[in-house]
């Protein structure tokens, strides 16, 4: 059985158990986080879709850590979907991964096999390629937060999209919603926003893009990416959550928190923007 080793611990987040949960208890006390460590809900679970950055902890996890408080407020999922963007190019363009594990400083994390052959099932233009999650880190830095809220038990099912565009995002999406109808299954959609412009301009270009989303239009999301040249790198899982959370039921949306790095640097000249948003019933 195939096991995925982490790729940046030690540069995104602490490679060392004891100094990770550290770090991540760091994130939820912050300033900028909930400013409290979480508890463990058992009610029901009103969210069928978050959406988390995926930068270093350093500069994205306090933003990050209001996403996974609010999941920690409400009961477990069975499953979990986690959909990042390819940063490096390596691979198929659409890759899942439909077994083994994904390891982190914190313990060993199983792919849920039933469920991403389902996906599979679905969604015959995807690939199954391990090259492509080998050395990407958008869904490998979500993990850590993963197993604080929920221990290590749970599974989950990778997806690395390369093509982002409209037509894909909607057929993923489509092909998600349908093999996760009737099952406990959470959608993750991992992206940071405007990339390197100063605070004002990324401030007003984020603002477009968190718009789009809180209306659930992927359309509207990629015509805002595109005709305003805003550097959001995941802007294809984000619009395949919010087709698949359509499919599932889904009304509405809500922000929980919106920085960027110049908030936590003090440098504005050149900043990143994240948001933790989700998807609601």
């Amino acid at each position: 059985m195939s096991v995925r080793n982490p790729w940046v611990a030690g540069a995104f987040y602490p490679s060392d158990p004891d100094r990770l949960k550290a770090s991540i208890r760091d994130c939820f006390t912050h300033k900028m986080g909930p400013m409290k460590i979480p508890g463990r809900g058992f009610g029901s679970r009103n969210t069928v879709s978050v959406i988390c950055p995926h930068a270093g902890y350093m500069y994205s996890g306090p933003v990050a850590a209001h996403g996974y408080f609010s999941l920690a407020s409400e009961a477990d999922p069975e499953s979990i979907v986690i959909i990042g963007p390819s940063h490096t190019g390596i691979g198929s363009p659409l890759a899942i991964m439909n077994k083994g594990f994904w390891k982190t400083p914190l313990g060993k994390v199983r792919i849920d096999e039933e469920l991403s052959n389902a996906i599979l099932r679905e969604a015959g233009f995807l690939d199954v390629d391990e090259s492509a999650h080998m050395r990407e880190h958008s869904i490998e830095v979500q993990l850590p937060f993963l197993q604080y809220i929920y221990g290590s038990n749970f599974s989950f099912v990778p997806i690395c999209m390369g093509f982002q565009d409209l037509d894909s995002s909607r057929d993923l999406g489509s092909a998600l919603g349908r093999a996760c109808e009737g099952k406990d299954v959470l959608i993750l959609a991992s992206t940071d926003l405007s990339h390197y412009e100063d605070q004002i301009t990324a401030n007003r270009k984020d603002k477009l893009v968190i718009a789009a989303i809180l209306n659930l239009d992927e359309e509207a999301l990629q015509e805002k990416v595109y005709k305003n040249r805003i550097t959001m790198c995941g802007y294809g899982p984000v619009s395949v959550a919010i087709v698949a959370s359509k499919h599932l039921g889904a009304k509405e949306a809500e922000l929980l928190s919106y920085h960027t790095s110049g908030d936590v640097s003090g440098d504005y000249s050149a900043v990143v923007g994240y948001a933790s948003m989700r998807i609601l019933k």
